[in-house]
């Protein structure tokens, strides 16, 4: 166990995606067979089945598809960051993803508005396009 409890524990299949992460890159599969990119990354293409899959990099643009503020969570280190965005977002490839919306009050949020991928602590994360600035 890393002692990070908000980072999932690499296994030899997932090391390339964190450790692009951890370099400041998002990562996702793309099917040789069909084509289809997916995330999140799996071993095999989950629109046909193919093991003919490889990592690709995302551009880091995306949209906004839902979100929900979270104002509650007592698992750690969760309950330290309360309140935020937790999000599920289109990216500019095709597949949704799960995240964390930062650098956005969430009065402001808005479906379809434009997101760029940012990293905090090796975690893709996203805030709205133009911002800058670490998170």
């Amino acid at each position: 166990m890393s002692g990070r409890y908000d980072v999932p524990e690499a296994d030899a299949f997932t090391r390339t995606y964190w450790d692009a992460a951890a370099q400041g890159r998002l990562l996702i599969r793309r099917c040789g067979a069909c084509g289809r990119p997916h995330h999140y990354p799996r071993e095999f293409c989950p629109h046909c089945w193919s093991e003919d899959v490889d990592w690709e990099r995302a551009s880091g643009r995306a949209a906004l598809y839902t979100w929900s503020v979270v104002h509650r969570n007592d698992l750690p280190p969760f309950a330290a960051r309360t309140p935020y965005v937790a999000a599920v977002v289109d990216l500019a490839e095709g597949p949704r993803m799960m995240t964390e919306i930062v650098r956005c009050p969430p009065d402001r949020l808005r479906a379809g508005m434009e997101l760029e991928v940012a990293f905090r602590e090796g975690m893709p994360v996203f805030r709205p396009v133009g911002f800058g600035g670490s998170v």
